[in-house]
């Protein structure tokens, strides 16, 4: 396990931590993919190809670009509970490159128009190609994460903002989806005839 705690601020990672760097930035596998968003893309489905494995980082090939104007805003599930400890943003060394992060903790569904509240953190972003810069959230802040959302609203000054990768460093928990079903098996010795045939018409019209 690594002892490496000099995160506080955004900074640049010498080649020799490469492979645990590769390591640690895997949380793109535990993200739900299935139901991830992101609003503004030009090419439905490319904001998913961003979060890709840390020796991918330098592809090309697969991109998110924006569509209207030069904001992104991704929200990702994840498939159990995350303490996020470090993010990079690569993108090609131009003014398409995103100059501006917002993060928000547990907030499914985000829209444009939900964006306007004040944000769980932000960061301001440098130029990037190299996926060499992380950024450091706040652990007390990040720490029993579900959901993730992330807004790029601004640029260097380009039309349209582009990202090739998105990575995301931390520790995974799988989550616990079962507190009511457990709660109601437990309640059920203390309920007579008729609640408990009530309780099992409920119990269908949940699942």
């Amino acid at each position: 396990m690594s002892h490496n705690h000099c995160h506080n601020e955004c900074h640049d990672h010498d080649h020799s931590s490469s492979e645990e760097l590769g390591i640690q930035y895997n949380l793109y596998e535990k993200i739900d993919k299935d139901n991830l968003q992101c609003l503004n893309e030009m090419v439905e489905g490319s904001g998913k190809t961003v979060f890709k494995p840390w020796e991918m980082r330098h592809d090309t090939t697969h991109f998110v670009e924006s569509d209207a104007d030069e904001e992104l805003l991704f929200n990702i599930p994840f498939t159990g509970n995350v303490k996020l400890k470090g993010i990079k943003v690569a993108s090609e060394n131009s003014d398409a490159h995103p100059s501006k992060l917002r993060l928000f903790k547990n907030k499914p569904n985000m829209t444009f128009d939900d964006v306007t509240m004040e944000p769980d953190q932000v960061f301001e972003l440098h130029r990037d190609s190299e996926g060499v810069l992380e950024y450091a959230p706040k652990i007390v802040t990040f720490s029993s994460v579900t959901h993730l959302t992330m807004h790029f609203p601004s640029n260097f000054g380009a039309d349209n903002t582009k990202i090739y990768y998105i990575g995301l460093k931390g520790e995974w928990a799988p989550g616990h989806k079962h507190g009511v079903t457990i709660c109601t098996y437990e309640a059920r010795p203390n309920l007579d005839d008729h609640k408990l045939k009530h309780l099992d018409s409920v119990s269908r019209h949940i699942d």
